[in-house]
């Protein structure tokens, strides 16, 4: 600290004036637009912090939009820039921002940045910004941007609500919407937020699908919510997550879905896990993932009568294979029976044969002249 560059009046400034808001604001909240890596800009003032409650989360932005910006062809080369953001995550009390400064000065707008024709436009916007919601870290998005403005914020006019006259653009307000009520009722998205507690990685290594999984938890462990984001045109009728429980997975958004100005490529029916090895976990669901979207599905284990059910199944369609198994074993020998090959004799046996036929014949002609005489006499 001494002998360094450090503005120690500046540094003393900020912890009286967050020490003031901590006594005195009453829930007021001081946040920092800091791009540094001055550190503990949001610890504790006892503890030689700053005191700020949150501080913007300058790299995860920059990462993030260098990330998304690239045709998903090419998305797989830069799958680091989507993941590097966990590894300092817990550092500070992070506010994830996509904010005024990305959307002026010939930056575009956040729709402006997604690569592709229009639908694959829109499609990446609302991945984008469902990936944003269930990141770990506070939520800050530019008014605007919420209904897909195509122009730049401009301070001369307002925001452009007639753009939701079409569908498309209110499709992404609609989903905005909607995460956002997701926000306040799950509370696996923020009640452990600060944490290593309330995030898990289900899968972050599949660069060339440019697909992530992974769980935000609620404070029992059966509160999770399994989240799957495909970021690449491509899409998966089958694709397989592994899951940390038995149970239903019921989804409960994908970005997909017709009311938000997609193709309804979504999972209607809830998923029931299977013991099958996946993602290095025991059990694994299988999902229907469209292109550019985002999925989130949450967990209700089963109960007593469902586990019940569910083994007498078991048992009954494990008894019925060993059945067929038993029939097409039977079945296949009788045929292999009637199809053997006869072995062909040798020379020997033939003779042999030939011999013991002559035998007979003789032995039979005698006993008929035996027979013969006997009755002449």
């Amino acid at each position: 600290m001494y002998g360094g560059n450090e503005n120690l009046e500046a540094v003393e400034f900020f912890k009286h004036l967050n020490s003031m808001i901590q006594k005195r604001g009453r829930g007021a909240l001081s946040i920092a637009e800091e791009s540094t890596a001055w550190p503990k800009i949001t610890g504790d003032l006892k503890d030689g912090g700053l005191g700020f409650s949150m501080k913007w989360n300058m790299g995860w932005m920059n990462d993030f939009l260098g990330y998304i910006k690239n045709d998903p062809y090419f998305r797989s080369y830069h799958h680091g820039e989507i993941t590097f953001s966990m590894i300092y995550a817990y550092s500070e009390h992070f506010m994830l921002v996509l904010s005024h400064d990305e959307v002026v000065h010939g930056k575009a707008s956040m729709l402006g940045k997604m690569p592709g024709g229009e639908p694959e436009k829109f499609a990446n916007l609302r991945a984008s910004y469902g990936y944003m919601m269930t990141h770990p870290g506070k939520k800050l998005l530019f008014m605007g941007q919420d209904i897909a403005e195509y122009d730049e914020w401009n301070e001369n006019r307002s925001v452009e609500w007639e753009l939701l006259k079409e569908d498309k653009h209110k499709g992404v307000q609609q989903f905005v919407k909607k995460l956002n009520a997701l926000y306040r009722s799950r509370p696996e998205l923020y009640v452990r937020d600060m944490s290593w507690e309330g995030f898990e990685w289900i899968n972050c290594i599949d660069a060339n699908s440019c697909s992530l999984s992974y769980l935000r938890k609620g404070e029992r462990e059966e509160d999770i919510l399994v989240v799957c984001v495909n970021f690449a045109d491509v899409d998966r009728e089958k694709f397989m997550v592994g899951v940390p429980f038995e149970g239903k997975y019921e989804e409960i958004l994908n970005s997909d879905a017709v009311e938000f100005g997609g193709l309804g490529r979504t999972n209607g029916m809830v998923l029931e896990a299977e013991k099958t090895a996946c993602d290095g976990r025991e059990f694994a669901v299988t999902m229907r993932q469209a292109p550019l979207s985002i999925s989130i599905f949450a967990y209700t284990p089963y109960t007593k009568e469902e586990k019940l059910a569910r083994k007498k199944a078991q048992e009954e369609e494990k008894a019925r294979r060993k059945a067929e198994r038993e029939a097409a074993k039977k079945k296949g020998k009788k045929a292999a029976a009637k199809k053997a090959p006869v072995r062909k004799k040798t020379l020997r046996e033939e003779l042999t044969e030939k011999v013991e036929q002559a035998d007979a014949a003789i032995a039979a002609g005698a006993e008929a002249k035996k027979a013969e005489k006997g009755k002449k006499k």
